[in-house]
Parts: structure tokens; sequence; C-alpha cells
């Protein structure tokens, strides 16, 4: 159901019935680490090519979370999926060997809240019993193709994140009231594109912030309640430059949050220590801590509602060579347990 101006309401409460998460060697070193189902211990994981590695991710990730649901990919309808490399080819390649029905999506980091609240959507009107989708990135492809690849070793500026290498991809399925202490989607605000002016690739997080508070400002008001609704707000990937700007353009519209209950994927990924400027970000980064840790959260009783908004810049190489500023875009997703 339509609620608002730009979101949905999921009156069946569509069920987040399993997940898989894979990363990375630098995300097998992270503050998450415990919360991957599989951690690999090199970029190449086995492959010739960083593009090839990439596909693994999510190809691992869809297959743990049909295992853990004790289904097959016959038992899909759909599998909507994407990731930051040019044409989402990883995603596409890695739908051609799940062979399961499959919708390409680019939200750039938005990517996972983009899959989830269409999903839902789907899954709440009947469209589909059982969807996958999911999300995912590469450091070394993703820097390859937007920034320089890591072999020549450019500095970076303190406002820079660092691409996780990692997939999340989550089951959805109809409920049919027999789940017990299983997450279910309420909600979903889809956002606008926004572009304040920002031209420097390497600030995504300031770049985005206004796109998040934009959507949870919407978010708000379509639903009728406020930051004190939700037990955890986390924003996708904005970094430590973006969630600090972002904070702030809340208190300017009026909305004031608990700092203690606003987090970032991008800054609970990573350890302290590990060189990461200023957090993580990418395709996964929102979609292996949901999919991983904060549902993990949510079943041990840490959380009861929260409100995912997932921020992605909808930048590509070349339009940044042409000099154009940087639109961005949030999803927020409601989940319960």
């Amino acid at each position: 159901m339509l609620k608002g101006k730009q979101s949905w309401i999921f009156e069946n409460k569509p069920v987040i019935q399993s997940t898989g998460v894979s990363g990375g060697p630098f995300e097998g070193n992270g503050n998450l680490a415990k919360d991957f189902d599989v951690l690999h211990e090199d970029l190449w994981m086995g492959k010739t090519s960083y593009e090839q590695a990439h596909r693994v991710l999510l190809e691992e990730a869809a297959q743990t979370a049909l295992q853990k649901s004790g289904r097959t990919a016959e038992d899909i309808q759909f599998l909507l999926a994407g990731d930051l490399i040019n044409q989402i080819t990883p995603s596409s390649f890695a739908a051609r060997d799940l062979k399961i029905p499959y919708f390409g999506l680019f939200g750039a980091c938005s990517t996972s809240m983009e899959g989830l609240a269409l999903s839902s959507f789907i899954v709440n009107y009947n469209g589909a019993k059982n969807i996958l989708t999911g999300a995912s990135s590469h450091n070394a492809a993703v820097e390859k193709q937007f920034r320089y690849p890591t072999e020549y070793g450019g500095q970076k500026p303190p406002t820079a994140q660092w691409t996780v290498t990692g997939a999340g991809v989550a089951l959805l399925t109809e409920n049919d009231g027999t789940y017990k202490n299983t997450p279910f989607t309420t909600a979903a605000t889809i956002g606008k594109v926004m572009d304040m002016g920002l031209i420097d690739p390497f600030n995504m997080g300031g770049a985005m912030a206004p796109a998040a508070a934009d959507t949870i400002q919407a978010h708000f008001n379509d639903l009728g309640v406020d930051a004190s609704h939700y037990d955890l707000i986390v924003t996708g990937d904005l970094g430590k430059i973006g969630r600090d700007s972002v904070m702030a353009l809340l208190k300017e519209k009026g909305i004031y949050t608990d700092e203690n209950k606003f987090k970032d994927c991008g800054l609970l990924v990573y350890k302290s220590d590990q060189p990461v400027q200023s957090g993580g970000s990418g395709a996964g980064c929102s979609a292996t801590v949901l999919y991983g840790h904060l549902l993990n959260e949510m079943k041990k009783g840490t959380y009861k509602r929260i409100l995912v908004v997932a921020t992605g810049a909808l930048l590509s190489p070349l339009t940044v060579q042409q000099g154009e500023s940087i639109p961005c875009i949030a999803h927020a997703v409601s989940i319960e347990i």
C-alpha cells in the first residue's frame, strides 16, 4: 500500500528467511568477521581476474542463503541483484550460473535496499513466493574502474573510503505465520535523486549525506513516526564525514536523533586501526553488514525495529572525467522481528 508520497507499507510482512554473507581478507580482519559466512584469504579467490572473483562473492552468498533455508534455486521465482562494475556484469554473470529469473539493479551503494524494497513489494502482493536479493562489491575491481588500480599505490585524502570486498544476499519469502524469531520487512521509502553540486569523487560521504537526510525525513513524514520509533537507524556507507553531515542536516530539519542509535555500516565493518580513511563503502557494505551483523543482533534481541537507509552515488568514471557533479540517492527499509 502506498503511504504518503514515496513510501510503501507491507501489510503481509514478508519474511527474511535466511541470508548469506561472503567477504575478503580485509573484512576477515575487520570488526564484523564473525558475522560473515564465507571469508577468502586473498582477493583473487582462485580466479584470474578481480571481476571474476567479484562474481564468486555473489554466487557464494546466494548459495549460502539457499542452503540455510533448505531451498534450491528451483524454488526461487526471482533474483534481484546489482553491483558497481560497468553493466553490473558480476551480478549478471552470477545470475547466468544460478539460473534464476533475474532483475539487474543499479543504485550504486543503495542497491541493497533498492533490492529489498522491490522484493518486499513483489512478495507482499503475491508476485512471488520466494525471492533472492542482494548486492556486492570487490575492492580491487571497483578501485580499478573508478579510481586507480591498487598496484599503482595512489594516495587518497582523509575523506576517501575503502570499498568493501563482500556480498550480502537475503531470501525473502511470504509470511505464513510459521516463522519464529525471524526478521520481516514492514515498510520502505524510495528516495529521490539529489545533487548538491559536489564534484570530488573522493568525498562520497559528503555527497550522499543530503540524500540520506531527505529520505529519512520523507520516511518519518509518510509514516507519521519519528526517530524514537526505531531502536537503530543505520545508513549505508556515509563514513565519518557523511555521518556527521547527515546528523547536522537532520538537526537543521528539526529531526533529532540519539547519536548512539544512529550508526553507519561503513563505520561498523572495519576496526579503528584499519587504514580505511573515512570508513567503508561499496554496494557490498550495507548488504554484508545488514544481512550478517545487524540481523544476527536482531535475532539475539539487541534490536526489535531498525531502519536501514542505503546510500548511493550515481556517478561513473566518464561523468567524473567530464566534470559533472555527483547525483546521489538513498532508499530506506524498515525491518522488525
